[in-house]
């Protein structure tokens, strides 16, 4: 699996998570069919996965996941206060920053 940034191709919906949600940074990757949406903001990073053709696989999961993880300070987050809920073809990640 290898995610490429689109962030550039997905402008509108960059300004509206900018303009309507407590977001401070937006990143839009494709996976294929899967579009993984970051969202950065001061109390917490939420990671969206989308795929109108089909559920999202566990694997898919684990590899956004594990990327993102990667990207942020370990000190930023509590590994255990990670939440992941899914439902057909969304799953979300929310990340809580620590104090």
């Amino acid at each position: 699996m290898k995610l490429v940034n689109v962030t550039n191709s997905h402008a509108r919906l960059v300004r509206s998570q900018l303009e309507n949600t407590d977001a401070q940074l937006v990143k839009v990757y494709s996976a294929g069919n899967t579009t993984v949406v970051f969202t950065q903001a001061i109390n917490h990073n939420e990671i969206l996965l989308i795929n109108k053709k089909r559920n999202i696989l566990a694997s898919e999961i684990s590899y956004v996941k594990k990327y993102f993880l990667k990207k942020l300070p370990k000190d930023s987050y509590d590994e255990a206060g990670i939440k992941v809920i899914e439902m057909e073809g969304l799953v979300e990640i929310s990340i809580p920053k620590t104090a």
